[in-house]
């Protein structure tokens, strides 16, 4: 299967050469979006847009896979051993709503093939192709097709008609439960860190802080958390007091954990506003 014509041709012609170190992946420096927000937009036309899935993000070296922190993923045999033999990005998903499930899955680091039959790898780059992303997708998107292995799709990317039309479809995918849509610059090249070739769109915005303390709960909470203290990655700390079941109250995060939270923008402070929790992602610790 790797050595099929379509493969050799991908491998031989489109790609730079890459090394990888299955402990380090230490040449993988991900391509990030902009949020919406900061973006700066002159023709809609310019773009692709996609479903933000929300799985495990994942680069497929051509041998190991890793996460986006380069923390090595355990997958079974079966699984790898089918993907083909040159560098992809995507996200390891299990559909929407299912993230706890993904994470459990893909993050074990005894991987149970009952549980990685349901996930898929779902593509949406080649980081070591030096094209556009017009060109890029049509050949990850070929790539999926032609290969036909059931856990390996690609991520659909369509023409933006106009702004109107996109923010009408980021609010019916987030009323399905969706977490919101990516935007892609057409002539946009792969550039690792922050760029402004790949926007994100979502309704509320999702972050990360650091556990460095705890508040004794009230009322109903009392002998329980009441709320996390936590540390945002430019040293402001704030607390979060909802979001949690009663599970997650009697046995909270861990002290220099990293949480995933949600919010409604910011104070004047920079303090996000209406912050919840909604999980610990083992990917991002």
């Amino acid at each position: 299967m790797k050595t099929a014509p379509l493969l050799l041709a991908i491998s031989l012609g489109l790609f730079a050469t890459t090394t990888v170190s299955a402990t380090t992946c230490l040449h993988y420096k991900p391509q990030l979006a902009i949020p919406y927000e900061n973006a700066k937009i002159n023709n809609w036309e310019n773009y692709l847009f996609s479903e933000k899935l929300d799985g495990i993000r994942a680069y497929w070296s051509g041998e190991y896979l890793f996460t986006r922190q380069g923390i090595l993923i355990y997958a079974p045999k079966w699984f790898i051993d089918a993907l083909p033999q040159i560098p992809l990005e995507g996200e390891l998903w299990i559909g929407r709503n299912r993230f706890e499930e993904t994470m459990a899955a893909v993050m074990d680091g005894k991987p149970d093939d009952k549980e990685w039959d349901k996930v898929k790898f779902m593509v949406f780059d080649l980081p070591a192709s030096l094209d556009s992303f017009d060109v890029r997708y049509k050949q990850f998107k070929s790539m999926a097709q032609g290969l036909n292995i059931p856990h390996l799709g690609y991520v659909e990317h369509k023409p933006v008609e106009s702004k109107a039309s996109l923010l009408a479809l980021l609010e019916s995918v987030n009323e399905s439960g969706g977490e919101g849509l990516m935007l892609r610059k057409r002539s946009g090249i792969y550039q690792p860190g922050r760029s402004t070739n790949v926007i994100k769109m979502k309704l509320v915005d999702d972050a990360e802080a650091e556990v460095i303390g705890y508040v004794k709960g009230k009322g109903k909470h009392k002998g329980r958390m009441g709320a996390l203290l936590v540390r945002m990655p430019d040293g402001k700390e704030f607390k979060i007091g909802t979001g949690f079941s009663d599970a997650q109250r009697e046995n909270p995060p861990e002290l220099g954990d990293m949480v995933t939270y949600r919010h409604n923008g910011f104070t004047k402070n920079g303090i996000p506003k209406f912050a919840r929790f909604m999980r610990v992602d083992a990917s991002k610790q």
